[in-house]
């Protein structure tokens, strides 16, 4: 099987890890800090705080941004769940406003028309490795008065206008699950420019504690003394998963040119078959192709996107759909009211997506394998 996607491990990540194994330090130690510098220095952001999870770091930039009961954030349907439960878990409303199609990018446009007086902050989602209009979106955000949070999971290694993701919104989010672009196993990053916000995230990952002489309500006891001063949770990452994240870190302009190689190939593939939608990008942005999805012409293709799906499972090819609209999910739906027809051009994209096998450890003979496979389906199933 080939799958849609793969981490890529190497003799140095082992060695990296086995390291820290041997140390003091597993936990709460050295390689916490320097992940956090190395991140920040690739991304010029001047600060970061390492997470357990990107979905983590998502609840802790929304409560670092003061999101809470009352408040509504604005998000895209077409998104992992984690881009509105965030903003769910402090008790806030998820707003949905619909893509632009050409980018699959939250419509700056739709959000601006979602937004009202309880409205507290954005949260544009970086769809498949390529950067949603982020001047636009910050420029609705100062004149709202509101916080852009940027969810950049699938968008390490971008650029924005000549500019790399990770420094052009108030928060922005990364994501390092095996899939993404660099791995800790699990693991996420809130990126920031503002010192007061990087101080909340710190005290929101550890339970709200804090030991800073410089911080605390009362005078310390002695080096034992701590206070918790917010309510916060465990959202401690490890020295290990920090470890592997620095030795993987070097070899990110790799993967992403490799990333960026393959679906060159595709797109030259692919472009001469009819009606088949591919990814596109522009001259204001670089897309470090977290995923690449094809949208079917399902209305030409017996048995439409379904199937398409099995026969290419058929041939050991691990595709995937990437998303079910988060509004269509009947946890939102039961709870929040959404209905389908809310979102047209979300969910017209969503009927005719498959992504396909990307990923920097695939070989020219998987990413030939995979369009042959593709080319032999639609021939075989165009009506």
């Amino acid at each position: 099987m080939i799958p849609y996607s793969s981490q890529w491990i190497e003799k140095e990540d082992i060695e990296a890890v086995v390291s820290v194994l041997r140390s003091d330090r597993i936990t709460q130690g050295p390689r916490i800090e320097e992940f956090e510098r190395a991140v920040a220095d690739y991304t010029s952001s001047p600060f970061a705080v390492a997470f357990s999870s990107g979905t983590a770091a998502l609840h802790a930039a929304c409560a670092a941004a003061g999101v809470g009961p009352g408040d509504e954030i604005i998000t895209s349907p077409v998104t992992f769940v984690a881009s509105a439960n965030c903003a769910v878990y402090l008790g806030a409303t998820p707003v949905f406003a619909d893509i632009d199609p050409e980018s699959l990018t939250l419509d700056w446009r739709e959000a601006a028309r979602k937004v009202t007086n309880r409205t507290k902050a954005l949260i544009p989602v970086d769809f498949s490795g390529s950067p949603c209009d982020l001047d636009e979106i910050n420029a609705l955000a100062v004149e709202k008065g509101l916080v852009v949070i940027e969810d950049a999971a699938h968008a390490l290694g971008a650029d924005y206008k000549g500019r790399r993701i990770g420094s052009l919104a108030d928060m922005t989010i990364l994501s390092f699950h095996p899939v993404k672009h660099i791995t800790t196993g699990e693991g996420g990053m809130v990126l920031t420019n503002d010192e007061k916000l990087r101080d909340r995230l710190r005290l929101f990952r550890s339970h709200g504690i804090t030991r800073d002489a410089g911080k605390l309500a009362r005078p310390s006891e002695g080096d034992w003394y701590y206070e918790m001063q917010e309510l916060g949770f465990n959202y401690r990452i490890t020295d290990i998963q920090c470890a592997l994240g620095l030795a993987q870190l070097k070899r990110l302009d790799r993967f992403v040119c490799r990333r960026r190689e393959i679906a060159l190939q595709y797109t030259e593939a692919f472009a001469s078959v009819p009606s088949l939608v591919l990814p596109r990008e522009t001259a204001e942005v670089r897309s470090s192709f977290h995923l690449y999805v094809l949208q079917l012409p399902i209305e030409h293709l017996k048995g439409g996107r379904r199937a398409v799906f099995d026969a290419l499972v058929e041939r050991k090819l691990g595709v995937n759909v990437h998303y079910i609209p988060v509004h269509l999910q009947p946890y939102y739906q039961r709870c929040w009211g959404y209905r389908q027809g809310d979102f047209p051009i979300a969910e017209r994209y969503y009927e005719r997506a498959i992504s396909i096998p990307l990923y920097p450890r695939m070989t020219d003979e998987d990413v030939q394998y995979v369009i042959n496979s593709v080319r032999e389906v639609l021939t075989k199933l165009w009506i």
